[in-house]
């Protein structure tokens, strides 16, 4: 890839800045058989009509080819759609380009960066925003929903507007040398991490769960339940109530029915003295 083809002209970033503004609705017409497939046909269209203005026949094939079966994280999607154009814009230029590789490398692509997506977006950002909308939620304090949709939200356009611009000006190149240096692979692991460590702090911190239990052990001297295992692990019983949750939902039981099961089994408790 030439310097050349890394300038962008004025109609070229009116086509991007287009294509960022429509993929907000990426998930527009979502449905489950070709998911945001629509939707990124829509966000692609200032590209396909650009470069196809004067070739009809190409127009149509392109909308027809990416009528079809797309679904990516929603703030690693616009690289895909940046690159994509740029392999339209190859296409429609040279005749013998091969079409079916912009199809090719789009599937290739919807799995990796929706790892690397899911694990920095919803699995880091999103509980560094909950954790503190909700602590502050708690409290009364309007900053919270403020603060969650702020700390996402602005990460989230950043990225989207930036991945966009770079996978149109440097896609091909890029991708090549990050896969060959595993960025990718380190990236998803350190996400991973974080994203670990501000789950088990919003569990510590979140899930409030306590037992009244008393024994009587004789001679006057009475043993909480709730001291020794403070003892033994502090927030051991949120601990064990989120894992046993976490199993159940792996085990495809419906949110609904735990959610109405836990307040069953603290009603329960309550009566029996559990709680």
């Amino acid at each position: 890839m030439s310097n050349k083809d890394l300038q962008l002209t004025q109609e070229e970033n009116q086509m991007l800045r287009s294509m960022f503004n429509r993929s907000w609705f990426l998930f527009a017409s979502f449905n489950l058989v070709n998911m945001q497939g629509f939707g990124f046909e829509y966000a692609l269209m200032p590209a396909i009509n650009y470069f196809y203005k004067d070739d009809e026949e190409g127009k149509k094939a392109a909308l027809i080819r990416h009528a079809s079966f797309f679904n990516c994280t929603y703030e690693t999607a616009p690289f895909i759609m940046g690159l994509i154009a740029s392999m339209e814009k190859e296409n429609s230029r040279d005749k013998s380009f091969d079409v079916e590789s912009i199809n090719a490398v789009k599937a290739a692509l919807m799995g990796p960066l929706s790892g690397i997506g899911d694990s920095v977006f919803w699995g880091t950002v999103r509980l560094i925003a909950a954790g503190i909308g909700i602590s502050l939620g708690m409290q009364g304090n309007i900053l919270g929903p403020i603060l969650f949709m702020l700390i996402y939200h602005i990460p989230s356009i950043i990225s989207r507007y930036a991945l966009l611009q770079l996978g149109y000006t440097t896609g091909v190149r890029f991708l090549s040398q990050t896969f060959k240096s595993g960025i990718f692979e380190t990236i998803t692991y350190c996400a991973g991490v974080v994203g670990m460590i501000m789950l088990g702090s919003m569990t510590a911190t979140n899930v409030k769960i306590a037992t009244t239990l008393k024994m009587n052990v004789g001679g006057g001297a009475i043993i909480e339940l709730q001291k020794i295992l403070d003892s033994i692990m502090p927030g051991l019983l949120p601990l064990a109530l989120t894992l046993i949750l976490l199993v159940l939902i792996r085990k495809k039981i419906k949110v609904m029915q735990l959610l109405f099961g836990v307040i069953a089994f603290g009603i329960l408790g309550a009566v029996v003295g559990i709680f």
